[in-house]
């Protein structure tokens, strides 16, 4: 079983930047993938990025590259999404989520088997 807390949303202008958090805690990381997927009003859920657990590999999607981050810490058990130059399309509920079987297919929410309780962006025009 693994637990994921995120953290970090809040309210900001266009151009803006914000730092989300999920810890995680349950049991020991290994060859795990943490993905980032978000949530906007009326849409479905859709991948926003992921990393690997040993860092080797990232992916993003084509709507946040060269804009969104994704790191991780492993003594904290931490992944973190840094979002900069944020625009009011980006406006939506972020899940943070978790592949313990092995992150063959990184970009698709089914193949992830914890999710986060999410935590909302708010990006203003």
């Amino acid at each position: 079983q693994v637990q994921l807390v995120e953290s970090g949303g809040g309210l900001v202008q266009a151009g803006g930047s914000l730092r989300l958090s999920c810890a995680a805690s349950g049991r020991p990381f290994g060859h795990y993938v943490m993905g980032w997927f978000r949530q906007a009003p009326g849409k479905e859920r859709e991948f926003v990025t992921a990393i690997r657990w040993s860092g080797t590999n990232t992916y993003y999607a084509d709507s946040v590259k060269g804009r969104f981050t994704i790191s991780r810490d492993i003594a904290k058990n931490t992944v973190y999404l840094q979002m900069n130059s944020l625009k009011p399309e980006d406006t939506a509920v972020y899940y943070c989520a978790v592949d313990v079987g092995g992150g063959y297919r990184p970009l698709l929410q089914g193949e992830y088997d914890y999710w986060g309780q999410g935590t909302q962006v708010t990006v203003s025009s």
